[in-house]
């Protein structure tokens, strides 16, 4: 690496909001890096994350597109006919 063109990396310490504390590296200027959030207090980390409902998805899709399959439908056997 050449030397002066690179930030200072120096051993920094993460506060979370909720706070938790834990040492990582940053080219911050300091020796505190404040967060709102964390992995220790994330919903997707901790398992308290809310799934959305998936359920009924595709039968709300065929339903709103049902109209427009059977004209389709009603177009091909038409033209079959001529």
């Amino acid at each position: 690496m050449k030397t002066g063109i690179h930030p200072d990396y120096h051993p920094v310490t993460v506060h979370c909001a909720c706070g938790h504390t834990f040492p990582t590296r940053s080219t911050i200027k300091g020796q505190f890096l404040r967060v709102e959030i964390c992995s220790n207090c994330h919903p997707f980390f901790t398992g308290k994350q809310k799934l959305v409902d998936t359920a009924g998805r595709v039968e709300r899709f065929t339903k709103k597109y049902e109209k427009a399959a059977e004209a389709q439908k009603a177009m091909r056997e038409a033209n079959k006919k001529k």
